[in-house]
């Protein structure tokens, strides 16, 4: 016995060790980490639909982060099921939804040409239905088609047949005179401009689209506050600085780039400010944390987190079709 019990505290010594050093090899939580945690507490069952579904699972697949192939399978299945149920038809006038759906399947390697037999391209062919919803609905459709550089099917009954430069020219066409988009209006939003610019930023090789371009990120830094942030209504607002972010690494420059760093505040420092501790974030300064800050705040810091480590940007899944 004398004999053992040294061995045996040996052998002890050397496991609280290991588990010393296991532990101190944890990855440190972030910003990101923190917040892939939360939504996928807050949704359980991801399903088809702008809130709790398709942009959780669309940040969550492009962030990098620990997210289980059960959560993934379950979303995929929900959104057969649904589109099934709906005989393909996932809405006659908001053609975002279709976009929305393609965005995430093509992050989780799905094909959206075939769920439930049906081609989600398909509706995005239509061109006079696709930009009859607004500037959004040409914003949307370009992204998800060049998500995964996926080729415009041919629509028997769309008037007119979309082609990724009927897309880019009405985004150009619906650009305010002094620079920056709007929903209406001739002053530009910060939201509207971030996303337009989104859509953009594969086409740079079209002088236009340069142009218009260089004149979009004038416009998003005049915008600007002194502090860093962006008013929506009149109020500082998350989901404004998490698309400019995104606008950003599309267009690959950086969220510290001079023009967006005002009074010492970065972009990144401002999204912050609206974080909770739980892991969520505010649509505004005051109140809890909101579902859609929340999740356009994760897949900003997804598209931050994608460009330092030198990967493809947020909505270029190219990385996914190898």
């Amino acid at each position: 016995m004398k004999k053992t019990l040294p061995k045996l505290l040996a052998t002890a010594l050397a496991l609280a060790v290991l588990l010393s050093l296991t532990a101190c090899a944890k990855k440190p939580e972030t910003p990101l980490s923190k917040t892939a945690l939360f939504l996928q507490s807050q949704v359980k069952e991801p399903t088809f639909g702008a809130l709790g579904g398709d942009w959780v699972v669309f940040g969550l697949a492009r962030s990098g982060e620990d997210v289980s192939q059960k959560y993934l399978d379950t979303y995929y299945k929900n959104v057969v099921n649904y589109v099934e149920e709906a005989g393909g038809v996932l809405s006659d006038r908001k053609y975002t939804e279709y976009s929305r759906v393609v965005l995430a399947l093509t992050a989780i390697g799905k094909d959206p040409r075939d769920v439930a037999g049906y081609d989600l391209l398909l509706p995005l062919a239509d061109f006079d239905a696709v930009v009859s919803q607004g500037l959004n609905g040409a914003i949307f459709a370009l992204l998800a088609l060049d998500s995964g550089r996926y080729d415009i099917p041919e629509n028997p009954d769309a008037a007119t047949q979309a082609t990724r430069e009927l897309y880019v020219e009405e985004i150009l066409r619906r650009e305010i005179e002094t620079g920056g988009w709007a929903l209406s209006g001739n002053e530009p939003d910060a939201d509207l401009t971030a996303m337009a610019l989104q859509a953009l930023s594969k086409y740079r090789e079209n002088p236009d689209v340069s142009a218009a371009v260089e004149r979009g990120i004038a416009a998003l830094a005049d915008l600007q506050e002194p502090n860093g942030a962006y008013l929506s209504w009149g109020e500082e607002n998350s989901e404004s600085v998490s698309q400019v972010i995104t606008a950003l690494t599309e267009l690959g420059l950086s969220p510290e780039d001079s023009r967006f760093v005002k009074n010492g505040q970065t972009l990144a420092s401002v999204l912050e400010w609206f974080s909770c501790e739980n892991g969520g974030y505010r649509h505004t300064l005051t109140g809890e944390a909101d579902e859609m800050a929340t999740e356009q705040a994760f897949y900003a810091l997804a598209a931050i987190h994608r460009a330092e480590a030198g990967l493809s940007t947020l909505y270029d899944m190219t990385d996914v079709m190898q």
